[in-house]
Formats: structure tokens, C-alpha cells, sequence
């Protein structure tokens, strides 16, 4: 067992060695099942907060990373981005607000048919997985997101995705849906004032 004292540099090492992001249960795994992890990790988080690495939480995993601010020094080849068609965004969206979903209700949803190929490029950049099957008939396959989507665009939890109004005041929204949901509103004011 180690001692209290040395809980916080047990759980940093760990992390620190660690390969992969940590649950509190695998980093309890290396420091005693009845150490006060979460305690240390906060006591870390505060500690490493505003230097060149942090402590950071990802769902329910933990791991260090470098500074946000910072990640450019460690760049030295240029990163080749590729564009996610707007088939894949809107696939990543539905599974985030929606998950576990399955492919008949993206396409529900989404209105149109999607490809397998969608799907399957958003499961190698890692940020949708196999969630199990539905207990339907037919027993469907549903998605959800991973742990890499939560990391990769910085949430600590789904709950982080912005809200409808978040969405309407950072200009996200397509226009031509405000436009139509404004002219539904004028008709109907118009509509009452025919009947007055």
C-alpha cells in the first residue's frame, strides 16, 4: 500500500507511463484499490494547471497532454487534414446527439441514405465505434462515439455539445433553415391577423 503522501507522485507516474488514457479503476490497479485517486487527480490537475503539460480528463479516462497553447513547438511536420464530407459531418452529429443509433435512424434523421463508407471513416479516425445491437427485429447495429472524439475535439463529456442555441449564435446553422423557420412565423402572425 502507499502511503498518502505519496499517492499524488504514484498517480502521476503512472499517467505519466501510461501509454493510453487511464480509468480511475486501471490507475487504482498500480496504487492500491483503496487509495484516494480521485483526490490525487484533482490535487494534479490543480497542480499542472498553466504549465506546459496538463492533467486532463476525457469521459472517464485521465491522461497528460501538452499545453493546447504549446502543441505548435512540438509540431515539425505539417499535419495533411482531410475534409470530412458533409455526409460524415452530419453522421458524426447524429451519432453524438443520438447515440446509440442505428444506421436506418441516421438515415431517419439525415433524410437520405448514407453509404457504408460514411461510417467506416469515421470509425478509422477513431471517433465512432460498434455499440451493440438493438433488441429489435433484425437486431440492428447501432453507433456511438469513442473516447478519441471526445478528446479530439476537446469535451469532457457529451454533455460539452453545444446546444441548439449555441449553435443559432455561432452562425452554424444553415441560413436557408432560419429563413424558413422565420417565414413560418410570419405566415402564421399573418394567418391571425386574417382571422381578426
Amino acid at each position: 500500500m502507499i502511503r498518502q503522501d505519496d499517492l499524488g507522485r504514484a498517480v502521476e507516474a503512472v499517467l505519466f507511463a501510461s501509454e493510453h488514457p487511464m480509468t480511475i479503476d486501471e490507475i487504482k490497479a498500480h496504487v492500491g484499490a483503496e487509495a484516494d485517486v480521485r483526490g490525487a487527480l484533482a490535487a494534479l490537475e490543480t497542480f499542472y494547471a498553466g504549465r506546459g503539460i496538463e492533467l486532463v480528463r476525457r469521459g472517464e479516462r485521465w491522461h497528460f497532454q501538452t499545453a493546447a497553447d504549446l502543441a505548435h513547438l512540438l509540431r515539425r511536420d505539417r499535419e495533411e487534414s482531410r475534409k470530412l464530407s458533409r455526409a460524415g459531418i452530419e453522421t458524426l452529429a447524429i451519432i453524438a446527439y443520438h447515440e446509440p443509433v442505428t444506421r436506418a435512424e441516421i438515415e431517419a434523421i439525415r433524410g437520405v441514405q448514407i453509404s457504408k463508407g460514411t461510417i467506416d471513416v469515421l470509425m478509422e479516425a477513431g471517433w465512432v465505434r460498434p455499440a451493440g445491437r438493438r433488441e429489435v427485429p433484425g437486431r440492428p447495429l447501432t453507433y456511438a462515439t469513442t473516447a478519441g472524439f471526445l478528446s479530439q475535439f476537446g469535451l469532457a463529456s457529451r454533455r460539452d455539445l453545444p446546444g441548439i442555441d449555441d449553435l443559432k449564435a455561432a452562425g452554424l446553422l444553415d441560413p436557408v433553415d432560419l429563413a424558413f423557420d422565420a417565414s413560418e412565423n410570419d405566415g402564421e402572425v399573418e394567418t391571425a391577423s386574417e382571422d381578426d
